[in-house]
């Protein structure tokens, strides 16, 4: 294998999660009678620019198919987080009506709702057919294609050049990661400002968050990776910000490399820090392995003495990070027999690999279970807010990473 970003020969292992099938390639009832496409999920890190990333064997257009499930305004939290974000960006950089924001994966239509709401020219680009179509419905004007310089080009020949691009956890989600970035740096006005988020690779191993790794992610971002990358795709790493959200991410600010922009001083400090704790040596990524191991079989010790006690257990969330370790750990619907989710583009379907049903909150009202998985465990607090009335019954929750925990 050779890396995607420098093209050096890649061979040192972060994980091997055995197979599965894409983690948000949700099933219909006719498909259970089918057989379904697996793929190995072994992650690896180049050992000469520090990128982390899978190994390939499913092609984007497969992964980001017009079915596709996941839609960003059913998390409370995360449409907060992207209100605050607009009203920050607005301030920051001045935007007005004489301005231009473009959003590679919009989505629905969660973020670009709230630039438009306060009359800014925005644009979103959003691959997925089924997102695509709920951001229209929001009124956003939406390309539907996926992003690189050639599509950067034919925006800014029609005008679409920006002041401010978006790319919220996308970055980690495209093959070609130097096409991608180069886009930004053509579709950029020559003082414009590009903003990036995504989960941070220091949070991922040291938080042992190996549910994350899946077939959509291709990549699992340093600021280390980040700024080498965007170096060599015409773009400057000018600031950057952490953040909470998906277990702790990055916020990273970047402007074309013929700008005259200033550098934060808290860039050279988080990659101090990220130096510091060994980002750059093979160490750092030899742990992550046996965590996993030990939370499968933390998980599956739970679920078995939870059925051996005559105890109810139902799933909230049915996540990607939720079919990462569900799918590992070998559970199925004798021992987890539902998994509630707000998305009614969800609702009855079927998890991937384990074909787990996914039901409305009716459900688990009705069912009443003892104890709570929340695979989300990254939306704990917002969940367990949301399901308050579990425990009117006496049931608790329960996460498995990093720990097995049962609480409330």
């Amino acid at each position: 294998m050779k890396c995607r970003h420098c093209a050096s020969p890649v061979t040192l292992p972060l994980a091997d999660l055995g197979t599965a099938p894409p983690s948000n390639a949700y099933l219909r009832e006719p498909a259970l009678h089918a057989p379904e496409r697996w793929y190995p999920l072994r992650v690896l890190v180049c050992e000469n620019c520090w990128l982390v990333q899978t190994e390939d064997f499913a092609a984007a257009d497969a992964l980001f198919d017009a079915d596709y499930a996941y839609f960003s305004s059913f998390s409370s939290s995360w449409l907060a987080h992207a209100q605050a974000y607009v009203e920050d960006m607005v301030q920051r950089l001045s935007l007005g009506a004489h301005s231009q924001v473009v959003e590679v994966a919009a989505n629905d239509g969660y973020l670009l709702q709230y630039v438009a709401g306060r009359g800014i020219p925005c644009l979103g680009v959003e691959p997925t057919a089924s997102t695509a179509a709920a951001a229209r419905a929001r009124g956003i004007d939406v390309v539907e294609q996926f992003f690189g310089v050639a599509l950067a080009r034919t925006l800014v020949a029609d005008g679409r050049a920006a002041d401010l691009t978006v790319a919220n956890n996308v970055l980690a989600h495209v093959p070609d990661i130097n096409d991608f970035v180069a886009g930004f740096a053509v579709l950029l006005k020559p003082q414009g400002v590009a903003t990036f988020e995504f989960p941070h690779l220091l949070q991922l191993v040291q938080q042992c968050q190996f549910d994350t790794l899946y077939h959509e992610h291709f990549s699992y971002l340093s600021l280390t990776a980040v700024q080498r990358i965007f170096a060599a795709n015409g773009l400057t790493v000018t600031d950057v910000q952490e953040l909470p959200t998906h277990g702790g991410s990055l916020r990273v600010f970047a402007q074309r490399s013929d700008a005259s922009a200033q550098v934060h001083d808290r860039v050279a400090q988080l990659l101090a820090r990220e130096t510091a704790a060994g980002v750059s040596s093979a160490a750092f990524y030899g742990g992550l392995q046996e965590q996993a191991l030990r939370i499968k079989r933390e998980l599956l010790a739970f679920l078995l003495d939870c059925h051996a006690r005559g105890l109810k257990v139902g799933a909230y969330g049915a996540a990607a990070k939720g079919n990462t370790l569900l799918n590992f750990a070998g559970v199925r619907a004798d021992l987890l027999p539902y998994v509630v989710d707000r998305n009614p583009a969800k609702q009855g379907q079927f998890l991937p690999g384990s074909r787990i049903p996914v039901v409305d909150e009716a459900h688990l009202r009705a069912h009443r279970p003892d104890r709570v998985l929340v695979l989300p465990w990254n939306l704990r607090e917002e969940v367990t807010a949301q399901l308050d009335y579990v425990g009117g019954w006496g049931g608790q929750f329960a996460v498995a990473v990093p720990r097995l925990e049962v609480f409330g």
